[in-house]
C-alpha cells in the first residue's frame, strides 16, 4: 500500500534518483568542493579555456556531476570542438541536464545545470556535429570522470551503480 500524501521518488528513464539533496546533504556536498569548483558549480563561473583537466580525457567512461555524482555525459559523445572546454553531443539521459535561458553578459544562450543538484555545468549551443547538432560545452571543474566499469560517485548514498 502506498501513502497518497508521499510523492514517489522522481527517477530518470535510465533509473537514477533525481530527488534534490536536502539542505544538510547540500551543505555536506558543498563542503567537499574546492574553491574553483564552488566558483563554477555554485556561482555559475567559467574556467579558462584549454585549462580544464578533462579536456583531453579519452578513456571509456562517464562524466558525472562533481557535486552530486549524477552521470551526465559518456565518452562516446565527447568530441574535439576546438573551444577549449570538454564538449559533448548529448547527455547520458536528457532528464539529467536542465536547460535554463542565460541572458548574462549581454547575450542570450542556454545554460546547462545538473537536474539533481541544480549546479552549473556549462552551456549548450546549436553548432555541434551530428547526430544531434548540439554542443554541450562543459567546465571540467563541474565534472568528475569515472572509467568504464568503476563505481560511480555516490555522495548521496543512492546506489547509483557503475559507469
Amino acid at each position: 500500500m502506498t501513502d497518497p500524501d508521499i510523492a514517489p521518488t522522481p527517477r530518470s528513464p535510465t533509473g537514477y534518483d533525481l530527488t534534490p539533496p536536502s539542505e544538510s546533504q547540500r551543505v555536506a556536498l558543498e563542503a567537499d568542493l574546492t574553491a574553483e569548483e564552488k566558483r563554477v558549480l555554485l556561482a555559475h563561473g567559467t574556467e579558462a579555456p584549454f585549462c580544464g583537466t578533462l579536456l583531453g580525457e579519452k578513456r571509456a567512461g562517464v562524466f558525472c556531476c562533481r557535486e552530486c555524482g549524477l552521470p551526465l555525459f559518456r565518452t562516446g559523445t565527447k568530441f574535439e570542438s576546438g573551444t577549449g572546454w570538454p564538449s559533448f553531443t548529448e547527455p547520458v539521459d536528457p532528464t539529467h541536464v536542465t536547460a535554463i535561458t542565460d541572458r548574462s553578459y549581454g547575450m542570450s544562450r542556454v545554460e546547462t545545470r545538473c537536474a539533481r543538484c541544480d549546479s552549473h555545468q556549462g552551456h549548450v549551443f546549436p553548432d555541434g556535429p551530428g547526430p544531434t547538432g548540439l554542443r554541450y560545452c562543459i567546465n571540467s571543474a563541474a565534472l568528475s570522470f569515472v572509467p568504464e566499469g568503476s563505481p560511480l560517485p555516490d555522495p548521496l548514498g543512492r546506489g547509483d551503480g557503475k559507469a
